[in-house]
């Protein structure tokens, strides 16, 4: 057992979580994103259950001193309270809020310790299209096309109601509990690789080529660079 983020043992292998998925979970993010594209991602609380099929997903490495540094992981600087899920083990998300106003999950990546994960950019809407639909529908004037409902990292969390209270869940693969499912799903045909989307710094260039999408498929977010955003001084 290992104390979790608010002091609580957690256990250190999730017991009901596939254990090819969990394999794959244990690999470095770079090579675990694309094999997890085409899984199927659910969040079932009492609302209901939403299920997403993964179509786009960023990897995410660890800190400068790391066999994986990764400019651009919020993990580059070393474990934190806020990145704490970030370091293992694998089978749970990161839930982290940006920007002041969205959430955003990743799958955590690599044995306990080292830290890596995925963060899923977009997916599509499977099962609890309706509950979706309200979910992202909150303080919008027009209706989300549902080809959108799952588009970038913010909408997917808003889509399956994931908040900061999720964070460091586990993840389990049992169709009948409560909580996050990460199944198997169908393969993928091809996927399309680039830099990753909106990181700024050298983090963003091509020498980390980690956005990994499923080709041509509509829920697919465009690829955008960082924009440097100003900050308020004083």
């Amino acid at each position: 057992m290992q104390l979790g983020q608010q002091g609580r043992p957690e256990p250190c292998v999730e017991p009901g979580l596939d254990r090819d998925l969990l394999g794959i979970l244990e690999l470095p993010a770079p090579q675990a994103a694309p094999l997890l594209l085409g899984s199927l991602l659910s969040h079932t609380g009492p609302e209901g259950t939403v299920t997403l099929r993964l179509t786009e997903i960023e990897a995410y490495g660890g800190p400068a001193d790391s066999d994986l540094p990764d400019p651009g992981a919020h993990t580059f600087n070393g474990r934190t309270a806020r990145n704490a899920s970030m370091f293992g083990p694998a089978g749970r998300v990161y839930v982290y809020f940006t920007y002041g106003m969205h959430h955003a999950v990743n799958l955590v990546c690599r044995p306990a310790g080292t830290a890596g994960g995925c963060l899923i950019r977009a997916g599509e809407v499977l099962e609890g299209t309706e509950l979706a639909r309200q979910r992202r529908s909150v303080r919008r004037r027009t209706p989300v096309p549902d080809l959108a409902l799952a588009r970038g990292p913010g909408n997917v969390a808003q889509a399956l109601s994931l908040t900061l209270a999720d964070d460091g869940a586990l993840l389990t693969s049992d169709l009948a509990a409560t909580g996050l499912t990460l199944r198997r799903g169908g393969p993928v045909a091809e996927i399309v690789t680039t830099a990753r989307t909106g990181v700024s710094g050298p983090g963003g260039g091509p020498e980390y080529p980690w956005r990994f999408a499923v080709a041509g498929d509509p829920t697919v977010s465009p690829y955008r660079a960082a924009v440097t955003r100003n900050r308020r001084r004083g």
